[in-house]
Formats: structure tokens, C-alpha cells, sequence
């Protein structure tokens, strides 16, 4: 019944996320690339390095370090262009988070990373702490970590998604429900 519950909940989520038709509009945000704001941002950049460049003289250390600074100023500023982002009138890349497939990638690839990596975290501390609560002085090692052991769960962690839905479908993931303790109230 519980596995019922979870699967219709997940379902109902899905529709809910991806069934929005009522998009609104872009809030007033141009391409980068076609932006004034953004291209005198760009400007104001390159012509304060300049600016400290014309201090030295030509192949020395810090000129060099300032022409390879410009030079990554300019291929930062191109690759927002280029990477469709849009501006506001600050001039600055704006990430759009709605629902719209075109602009999944401003956000959908780093929240599922996000995702994941805090599941990682997540799925080696408990395994770990399962793993020191048989030992002699399981409130000792969550103070004073036990190194080699954390590094081996830290190690094995990468599959947590496969672990976790092995966990769950064979019910070790979920306590029983006479396991679990009630308030007397």
C-alpha cells in the first residue's frame, strides 16, 4: 500500500510539473548578445584592464597576466552570448526556471546534479553511521571520524540511485510500521 501511495504521489507531481501551459513572458529579458547593458558591461571590463595595462611594459610578468586576463574576459563575455543566455537591464545573465524545454538546461542539469550529489552525501553518512552503530564506541567514531571506513563508503557512494531503489524495493529502505515510535499524546 505504501509503494501504491509513493508511485501515485510521483505521478501526480509529474502532471502537476509538466502539465503547465500558462507560460509566462520572458520578464523583460533580451539574448546576451543583443543587450546594451550587457555589451557596456563588457566594455567597462576590457577598458579597466587596458587601463592597468598601459602601466607596464610590454612582456613583462604582469602585462602578460592582464592580456591573458582580457583575453578570458572577452571568451567569458562570447560564451554567454553564444550560449543563448539572457540579460536584464542590469546587464547581467538571468537563469529562466519556467518549465520551458528551451531553457531546461539554465537549470534542469545543475539542479540534477544538485540532486545528486546531495544524495551521495546523504546515502554515505547513513551508511556509515549504520556501519558504527555495531561498534564498541559508536558515539566515539561520529566525533572522531573513522577515516579508512568513510573513505570506503565515500568510495562506493557514486551508486547510490541503484542502492537506494535496490533498499526500497526489497524493504530495507522503509522501517515497518510497529517499529516505529508514537507520541503518547
Amino acid at each position: 500500500m505504501k509503494r501504491f501511495l509513493i508511485i501515485v504521489c510521483i505521478c501526480t507531481g509529474c502532471l502537476f510539473v509538466f502539465s503547465n501551459n500558462a507560460y509566462s513572458d520572458v520578464a523583460g529579458l533580451v539574448p546576451c548578445k543583443d543587450s546594451i547593458a550587457f555589451n557596456k558591461r563588457l566594455k567597462s571590463s576590457i577598458k579597466k584592464l587596458e587601463v592597468r595595462l598601459a602601466k607596464y611594459e610590454a612582456s613583462t610578468p604582469p602585462a602578460i597576466a592582464l592580456e591573458s586576463q582580457i583575453a578570458k574576459t572577452k571568451n567569458r563575455f562570447d560564451r554567454y552570448g553564444k550560449a543563448g543566455l539572457l540579460c536584464g537591464t542590469d546587464g547581467l545573465p538571468h537563469l529562466v526556471t519556467d518549465g520551458r524545454w528551451s531553457r531546461a538546461g539554465d537549470f534542469v542539469f545543475p539542479g540534477l546534479l544538485f540532486i545528486y550529489i546531495a544524495g551521495w552525501i546523504g546515502w554515505v553518512g547513513r551508511g556509515y553511521l549504520q556501519a558504527i552503530s555495531t561498534s564498541n564506541k559508536p558515539t566515539e567514531k561520529e566525533i572522531i571520524l573513522d577515516v579508512p571506513l568513510a573513505l570506503k563508503f565515500s568510495a562506493s557512494g557514486f551508486t547510490w540511485p541503484l542502492a537506494a531503489w535496490q533498499e526500497f524495493t526489497s524493504g530495507k529502505l522503509i522501517e515497518a510500521e510497529e517499529n516505529i515510535t508514537v507520541s503518547p499524546r
